[in-house]
């Protein structure tokens, strides 16, 4: 499970760099669930061949990640972002208010949606 998230996160970021058939196996399998053998069967080819694709898929997203880390950058973006939410709460409940502190939390919320 873990690493389905994991391609599907890297997928997410790095798909677009992948040929269109690698796009297409790598969507039937993690998005429509798709066996190896219902895919090869669809595509006209061995399971071994998209066992085979999936793999190269794998390794192609893995060093990717590797070279650009926009993964990491991203997660770590979003544990900042959540941090820095956590502190504009905190200085609500000690009773600092300030208009800087609302637009503050509206432009991270923003920035964590879009990211």
């Amino acid at each position: 499970m873990e690493n389905t998230l994991r391609m599907t996160l890297l997928f997410d970021f790095y798909g677009p760099l992948l040929t269109d058939r690698q796009q297409e196996v790598f969507q039937m399998y993690f998005h429509e669930d798709l066996s190896l053998g219902e895919i090869g069967e669809e595509l006209d080819v061995s399971r071994q061949a998209i066992y085979d694709s999936l793999k190269r898929v794998g390794s192609i997203l893995d060093d990717f990640e590797a070279k650009l880390n926009l993964v990491t950058k991203h997660q770590m973006r979003q544990i900042v972002y959540g941090e820095v939410l956590e502190l504009i709460d905190l200085c609500h409940k000690e009773g600092q208010t300030s208009p800087h502190l609302v637009t503050i939390r509206e432009m991270i919320e923003t920035a964590r949606a879009t990211t």
